[in-house]
């Protein structure tokens, strides 16, 4: 189980590296809102707050230093023995 555990975070830390070494920034958008059941067209207020969407910028470090880590992780799950 921790074979399989370590080999996961391991495989997932690289491939989040590696999209981070091919992206500049990521936009974030927020989800909307469903419409509530219990409301009605009366009750809902004329003007809602807009939704703000928000930027991310990997550091400069974060795809090699990902990657890195996630190598590491990944070599050390396959020294761990086999356990059922």
């Amino acid at each position: 189980m921790w074979r399989a555990f370590f080999s996961a975070v391991g495989v997932s830390m690289i491939i989040f590296g590696a999209e981070c070494l091919a992206l500049d920034r990521v936009m974030l958008t927020p989800r909307k809102q469903a419409p509530d059941a219990n409301r009605t067209l009366m009750f809902i207020p004329a003007s809602q707050p807009a939704a703000v969407a928000r930027e991310w910028q990997p550091p400069d470090w974060a795809p090699w230093s990902l990657m890195g880590a996630g190598t590491i992780t990944l070599l050390y799950s396959l020294t761990l023995r086999r356990g059922g």
